[in-house]
Order: C-alpha cells, then sequence, then structure tokens
C-alpha cells in the first residue's frame, strides 16, 4: 500500500483566491484531495515549513513505497488519478504530474529517497531530471487552483467538499 504525502500551507495558501472565503477554500481542497487520497493509501498532511521541507520532513519517517506526493490544490483528483499515478512510476524512478506553467502538482516516487526539495518556477523539468522518470498526463493532477477563475473552469470536476465551498462563495456573492 503506497503513503500519499499531501502538503498543506496553512491558514495562508492561495493568496490569489478572495480573501473571505480563502482560509476555507483552501481547507475544502485540502479535504477533497485527502478523501481521494485514503482510498488508496495511508495518507498524510504536511504542513507549514515550506513545501519542499514538509514534505522531507513527512517522508523522513515513510518507509512504505510507493510513495505519492500530491499537492493539497487538486480538488478534482480522484481515487482513480492517483492510481494512476501510481502506476506511471517507472522502476526505481519519479512520476511527475505537472501544471501548465512548469512548476510540480503530484509526484509518485518509488522509493521516498529520490525527493528533493525542488519547488518553484520550472520544478517539473528539475523532478524530471531526478531519476528515470516519466512526465504523467492525467488532466485531475495536471489543474491546479490558484485563482478563482480556475474553480470556475474545474466547476463540473470538483469534489464534494470544494463544490459546497464555491457555492457558499456565490450564495454570498447574491
Amino acid at each position: 500500500m503506497p503513503t500519499i504525502v499531501i502538503p498543506f500551507r496553512g491558514e495562508d495558501a492561495k493568496q490569489r483566491l478572495p480573501e473571505p472565503l480563502r482560509a476555507e477554500l483552501a481547507r475544502a481542497m485540502l479535504a477533497d484531495v485527502v478523501v481521494a487520497a485514503e482510498e488508496v493509501g495511508r495518507t498524510i498532511v504536511a504542513e507549514g515549513r515550506g513545501q519542499g521541507a514538509a514534505v522531507e520532513a513527512a517522508l523522513s519517517d515513510v518507509q512504505e513505497t510507493p510513495v505519492l506526493v500530491v499537492n493539497a490544490d487538486l480538488p478534482a483528483a480522484t481515487p482513480r488519478d492517483l492510481l494512476a499515478l501510481l502506476g506511471s512510476i517507472p522502476p526505481e524512478g519519479i512520476a511527475v504530474a505537472a501544471a501548465p506553467d512548469g512548476t510540480t502538482n503530484a509526484l509518485g516516487l518509488a522509493a521516498p529517497g529520490l525527493f528533493e526539495p525542488l519547488y518553484g518556477p520550472g520544478s517539473a523539468e528539475r523532478f524530471l531530471a531526478l531519476a528515470p522518470s516519466r512526465l504523467a498526463e492525467i488532466p485531475n493532477l495536471t489543474d491546479d487552483v490558484d485563482a478563482l477563475s480556475d474553480l470556475e473552469r474545474l466547476d463540473g470536476r470538483l469534489g464534494a467538499r470544494t463544490r459546497a465551498a464555491l457555492e457558499s462563495l456565490r450564495f454570498a456573492a447574491r
């Protein structure tokens, strides 16, 4: 059974989302990712410390292989998507689900020791260069949320908690 690590920035996550519901939307997206992850394997939410440091700290106690690292801003992710990422991991390597801007949304690691804290602009290419690798083109892991327009674009695919938070935002705007 794999371990899934979900880095979560906490209350100050998602700065480009509307202030009144920013924290609620971030928690709702995290909850949807956790629900999907728990159907696939042991799930660890890694908070604070910066994304790379939070993932490193969480992985320091992980013995199981393989490992998935799935960002908390992927509210359309399903267990099937996570299983597809698992199936994309090359032997002794890394599968990378990249965002359209070249950052990294999710990783599949054959072993926890393959992880290095390489997040940031262009990180997908850096992760792909670490070991035998494969770019995993899984739409629900490619489509992350940075702004309200992303939530609107993903509306038909959002998890239940994010959909409810978005409805709350729409209701409040009336």
